[in-house]
């Protein structure tokens, strides 16, 4: 067995994952885990691109780990998942396999990799009310002037920037008590992929997905009794898509601010991992573009030398 305790796959929306890491893991003989901050949530399928045929390679299916656990509308959060890697990292482990770790949620790669210590954050509605008056441009500046940011990925609406203040203000507050975690060694691959190759996969992917039903899928979780607020918190297409059924916005608006909201996105991921790298993360970069045997036989080659 290699020096490493895991692999890591990390990149942008769009810059094929999780193929990648089914093809490793299937070399590999091991399974997968998901940093996702929303393949968590059941029934948010098409609008997190789980793509759960892509976790069969050459008739097997590889085994995944943090992908539907929590209910819609639920808030599932960092703490929670540091706490269900780490089960699930364990028992992979005690079975002499090689876990893939895979996703582009940052904050929570990195609370494996860096090995944070965290606390459940308690509600403050003081600080809250505060903030509710504020737009999202505002709570952005106020978010970056905290100095041990935690929490600023996927921050795209208010009620999530105001979250993400909340537990930068809590932190602040008081030191942190010191938690068991494991220190891992992680070999971190990282997917490149070119800026215009990366917007067309995103907007072809887009389209596809409402093509297959998409708002079906966000107007069955309003009947559902999830509320549009508790929906719009999760931002890209639960928020689009959720002001489109409720009439805030016509389909063409939806699909234009939408489209413009996930590339945004790729850059605030890409943003993150170059964080990253500069506190201390090593990241091994190979292109997206690769065919997938020559990307898993890289990977390998690195892996083992």
């Amino acid at each position: 067995m290699p020096a490493y305790d895991l692999i890591t796959l990390l990149g942008p929306t769009a810059s094929g994952k999780t193929p990648l890491a089914a093809s490793l893991a299937y070399e590999l003989d091991s399974e997968i885990i998901s940093a996702d901050s929303r393949q968590v949530y059941r029934g948010m399928d098409l609008g997190t691109g789980k793509d759960l045929v892509d976790y069969t390679v050459n008739g097997k299916e590889i085994s995944y780990h943090l992908i539907d656990i929590a209910p819609a509308g639920s808030k599932y959060n960092v703490f929670e998942f540091q706490r269900d890697f780490l089960k699930v990292y364990e028992d992979i482990k005690s079975c002499g396999k090689l876990p893939v770790l895979c996703g582009g949620t940052g904050l929570y790669l990195e609370s494996v990799l860096k090995g944070y210590s965290l606390l459940p954050v308690p509600e403050n509605k003081e600080l809250r009310e505060k903030l509710a008056d504020k737009t999202l441009d505002e709570l952005t500046v106020i978010l970056q002037g905290y100095k041990k940011l935690h929490n600023t990925t996927d921050v795209d609406t208010v009620k999530r920037a105001i979250l993400a203040i909340e537990i930068e203000e809590y932190y602040l507050s008081r030191p942190l008590e010191e938690q068991s975690f494991p220190e891992i060694k992680s070999l971190i691959i990282g997917l490149r992929i070119d800026r215009e190759l990366r917007r067309e996969k995103i907007s072809r992917r887009l389209r596809e997905r409402l093509a297959q039903g998409m708002v079906e899928e966000v107007r069955s979780l309003l009947e559902s009794g999830i509320s549009a607020e508790d929906l719009i918190y999760y931002g890209l297409e639960y928020k689009y898509l959720t002001l489109y059924i409720t009439g805030e916005l016509s389909y063409e608006e939806m699909v234009s601010g939408l489209e413009i909201a996930i590339h945004q996105f790729a850059k605030r991921q890409m943003t993150w991992f170059r964080g990253m790298e500069r506190r201390g993360i090593p990241i091994h970069w190979i292109e997206a573009s690769l065919p997938m045997e020559e990307k898993t036989k890289q990977i390998l080659e690195i892996l083992n030398h």
